[in-house]
């Protein structure tokens, strides 16, 4: 993972680059303890910049938070996009390669995840509704995938893919926590393993093993 020194300093930096020191260390620091734990303040020493410096760029904790949350945002939807879109013959499943573009995409700001779905920002603030607006577009990227999976496989109930949608996310956010965890790990292990463990859990149910 790309992390960002604490006081790396930024005397004599242009500010274009100082402010992407700023938003990596910003963007980890949100994904890492959540927007209510996160200070300015702590964003400040660890880039080495003052408070008041950060508020004169980026005016809030709020409006550092959208400055973080946009790229993320962007990137990630843009990921699902792109990956849905693929249908080259002899390529990955769906499912494994929307992973495989969010592994990519994570890929060296892994907790860039939690600065999408944290659950402390605060109800109907602008920053809430703007990560709504992300969430939503994904979601519904997600909706027409598994309903298409669903509908391949007979089945048409939309409280399945409505099911299936909310599984998958969860899906998604602990394979990224795991995989946080797991420095180690790129995102084409990533994908390889998701891949066993999806094959895995496929052959369990399709066999009705009920063990356990």
């Amino acid at each position: 993972m790309t992390t960002v020194s604490s006081r790396a300093g930024t005397k004599g930096v242009p500010r274009a680059d100082r402010e992407r020191q700023i938003l990596a260390a910003a963007t980890e620091e949100f994904g890492r303890h959540g927007y209510e734990a996160t200070t300015v303040a702590a964003i400040a020493v660890r880039v080495g910049v003052t408070k008041p410096l950060l508020h004169q760029y980026f005016g809030s904790k709020e409006g550092l938070y959208l400055a973080c949350l946009d790229p993320v945002g962007e990137r990630l939807l843009d990921a699902v996009r792109t990956a849905m879109a693929g249908h080259d013959t002899g390529a990955p499943s769906t499912p494994l390669r929307v992973l495989n573009a969010l592994f990519t995409a994570l890929d060296g700001q892994r907790g860039a995840w939690f600065v999408l779905y944290d659950p402390s920002l605060p109800p109907g603030s602008d920053a809430a509704l703007r990560a709504a607006h992300y969430r939503d577009a994904i979601d519904g990227l997600a909706a027409t995938g598994t309903a298409e999976l669903l509908h391949a496989a007979g089945t048409t109930d939309p409280l399945d893919a409505d099911a299936l949608k909310y599984a998958w996310r969860g899906l998604c956010t602990a394979l990224v926590r795991w995989w946080i965890e797991h420095p180690d790990q790129s995102p084409e292990a990533m994908t390889r393993r998701c891949s066993r463990i999806i094959q895995a859990a496929l052959a369990a149910f399709a066999t009705g093993d009920g063990r356990g």
